[in-house]
């Protein structure tokens, strides 16, 4: 027996709760209520039909949570005493983020949610652990709903990379030109060339005299250490004086001592980071540019190089190494892949310039 399937429905925030209902929807089958506050729609709630409904971390009055859970709807409850919303239905930005960050780092929000991770890790709470599992959960539905109408294209390289010096000012260049082309930039979300790749595709819209300044601007804060509210300040006075949507980041507080970037128009900022890099180069679907990096760069090398491997050529995905001496040299990366190659072929790429590795994506 094959049931019917129900039609999915989020519901994300009061006001589309209302549109619904004024719309006439008597039921809530398939309805996802995800951390909406209805304490004043009872009445409304109590006029449709809960079967099949789901809210998420929502706030009922008692008459309407019976009421739901009477009906066959699945309320799962608020989480109490957490720095986040377990079942937030958006993802998050960099004002959302660094809130408070006139009081300092830690006043921030992802420094506080940073802190609680750690205390998770040291207390091994399973009550801690399902809420980063059910936040994370939150975080890839949301992720599911940008647009996709573009394609996304990876850009990976160190965290270490100074404000300023060459290499950051060329990973702002390859922001820019991939944007400008059409495409979505996604990065690891992290300082140094993922900042900077988010950098250049919020400057898409900017010449080349902003970008200088802009970069210039930045070089005067190089790292995030020793301040990170340092850092997040002067590029959030750069992010206001040259608006313009950065792409997406996808970091993760695994790496909590590396702060998110500010630059990128949507973060989607996991706890787990396996759970992250498989997002993060499962959605870069229009192929990935390696920066010069580190340890995290060589992972990120090798784990999208497994399914290009394995994979049906079909589902391939152009991978671009920027550095020869660097990949072949100072991390000789590139033998092995070519080693790899030779029994599985695959589109990889080793360049000099970012103009090429741009050239080398669809």
């Amino acid at each position: 027996m094959t049931l019917p399937s129900i039609p999915h429905v989020d519901v994300e925030s009061v006001d589309q709760f209302d549109r619904l209902i004024g719309a006439g929807a008597t039921a809530m089958a398939g309805w996802r209520v995800q951390s909406v506050d209805l304490t004043r729609r009872t009445a409304d709630l109590l006029g449709l039909k809960p079967m099949g409904s789901v809210f998420l971390g929502c706030a009922l009055e008692e008459k309407a949570d019976a009421w739901v859970r009477d009906g066959g709807g699945l309320v799962f409850p608020a989480i109490p005493e957490l720095p986040f919303d377990a079942y937030r239905g958006r993802l998050y930005d960099a004002d959302e983020l660094y809130a408070g960050l006139e009081h300092g780092y830690d006043a921030t929000p992802d420094a506080q949610i940073y802190a609680w991770s750690r205390q998770r890790e040291e207390k091994d709470d399973t009550s801690r652990t399902l809420a980063a599992a059910l936040h994370d959960h939150a975080i890839a539905d949301a992720l599911t709903e940008l647009p996709n109408d573009k394609r996304w294209v990876g850009v990976m390289g160190g965290h270490g990379v100074l404000r300023g010096d060459a290499n950051y000012r060329a990973a702002v260049l390859l922001g820019r030109t991939l944007t400008r082309a059409g495409r979505t930039v996604v990065t690891g979300g992290g300082p140094g060339a993922m900042e900077a790749a988010n950098l250049g595709a919020s400057l898409a819209a900017y010449d080349d005299a902003a970008l200088e300044s802009a970069v210039a601007e930045l070089a005067a804060v190089p790292s995030f250490r020793p301040s990170i509210g340092a850092w997040a300040s002067v590029g959030l006075a750069v992010r206001s004086r040259y608006p313009g949507d950065g792409g997406v980041s996808i970091p993760t507080w695994f790496y909590g001592h590396e702060p998110p970037n500010v630059f990128a128009g949507s973060i989607a900022k996991y706890f787990s980071n396996a759970q992250r890099e498989d997002v993060l180069l499962g959605r870069a679907r229009g192929g990935i540019v390696y920066l010069t990096g580190a340890a995290g760069t060589v992972q990120e090398i090798f784990q999208a190089v497994t399914p290009n491997y394995y994979g049906d050529p079909a589902t391939q995905i152009p991978l671009i190494l920027v550095g020869t001496d660097y990949w072949t040299t100072q991390l000789p990366v590139w033998p092995l892949l070519q080693c790899l190659a030779a029994e599985h072929p695959m589109p990889l790429h080793l360049v000099d310039t970012i103009d090429e590795a741009a050239s080398l994506i669809s």
